[in-house]
């Protein structure tokens, strides 16, 4: 009988989980989150004041002409030309979105379901090129159509990526003709 009692007392409960100390861990981790977002969110409206000289974007004109090409696909964003890094967002270019593309005579038209759309005057279009990269988006070599143009006194550099990839040298090809065309009649 004595050992019965030795084994009694050498067994233990199972630990009993402290919910207050789980749900008190919780409740931090949730407002650490929301602390993160808010800084975020928070740093996205600072760098859209810090580009409010930009002027607005054009709009489409009423008669552009007939369409030499049209794309649809995806808008990944605009950067400080050169600077792939340096996301503008003033105006909604720092927008993500669906996109159709449609080069004409007059410009470029950019539509944008969801977001602002805007339109690229033929003589403010100044390079398009493919690239790998811009700010939050990283492709294989060539995988993205970067179109430099100029808004007010920035060159702007906006990213395109088509849902046919091979319709991007097409794209580079014509509006760079277009682009030597224009310039040659400056």
């Amino acid at each position: 009988m004595t050992s019965f009692i030795v084994l009694a007392a050498e067994q233990k409960s199972a630990e009993v989980t402290d919910w207050a100390a789980r749900v008190g861990w919780l409740v931090g981790l949730a407002l650490f989150v929301a602390l993160v977002y808010w800084l975020m969110r928070e740093g996205w409206k600072w760098r859209g004041t810090l580009q409010g000289d930009l002027p607005e974007l054009p709009v489409v004109p009423s008669e552009p002409g007939a369409a030499r090409l049209a794309m649809s696909g995806r808008y990944h964003g605009s950067t400080t030309a050169g600077q792939w890094l340096d996301r503008i967002v003033a105006h909604g270019l720092g927008t993500r979105s669906r996109v159709e593309l449609t080069l004409t005579d007059a410009g470029l038209d950019v539509v944008r379901p969801g977001a602002a759309d805007f339109f690229v005057p033929a003589d403010r279009l100044r390079e398009a090129r493919l690239d790998k990269g811009i700010a939050g988006k990283v492709l294989t070599e060539g995988g993205l159509l970067v179109v430099t143009w100029e808004h007010g006194d920035r060159l702007i550099d906006s990213g395109f990526r088509s849902d046919r990839a091979a319709e991007h040298n097409e794209w580079v090809d014509t509006l760079n003709h277009m682009i030597n065309k224009t310039e040659g009649a400056r």
